[in-house]
């Protein structure tokens, strides 16, 4: 039952009864428990803050790792990529110089076609003379085409 006052029976019946020190320590058991109520629920609030933190450091150290190991790839990717680019710039030279060596047979096999006297030919050994004619029949044909040992190692790599 609830008094005019807004205060319940039973504390109306203690203070009514005179015992200021009962009602005293109804209260300070109530502030006691409240007490150990917000102290165990602060302790759990800095558990789950620690745990949080926690995780937010494993987090960032399995990120750290993850991009350690893509720069490492891409470190990679980045040397292979210039091995290829001095690779690709080596073949472009020497198509290039092929292609200028092709084109002087080219000329004087034309000038040769064209002239059937072997008096205009640029020189007088005939062993090069029948080369420069037929560049096919040489014996240099028979030969192996040699690769080093750096472009073995590379095409193994692939």
């Amino acid at each position: 039952m609830v008094s005019p006052g807004g205060t319940s029976s039973a504390s109306s019946l203690l203070h009514g009864s005179g015992s200021d020190e009962g009602l005293q320590a109804v209260m300070d058991e109530k502030k006691r428990k409240r007490r150990i109520s917000n102290r165990e629920s602060a302790r759990r609030s800095r558990l789950r803050k620690q745990k949080h933190l926690d995780d937010l450091a494993a987090q960032a150290n399995h990120l750290r790792k993850k991009n350690n190991h893509g720069l490492a790839i891409l470190k990679l990717a980045t040397q292979h990529c210039a091995a290829v680019e001095a690779e690709n710039s080596e073949l472009r030279s020497q198509m290039m110089e092929l292609s200028s060596r092709l084109q002087s047979l080219d000329d004087r096999l034309h000038n040769l076609s064209g002239n059937n006297s072997s008096n205009h030919l640029l020189c007088d050994d005939p062993q090069l003379t029948d080369n420069i004619i037929s560049p096919w029949n040489s014996n240099d044909m028979n030969q192996p085409i040699m690769a080093s040992a750096e472009d073995m190692l590379y095409f193994l790599e692939r």
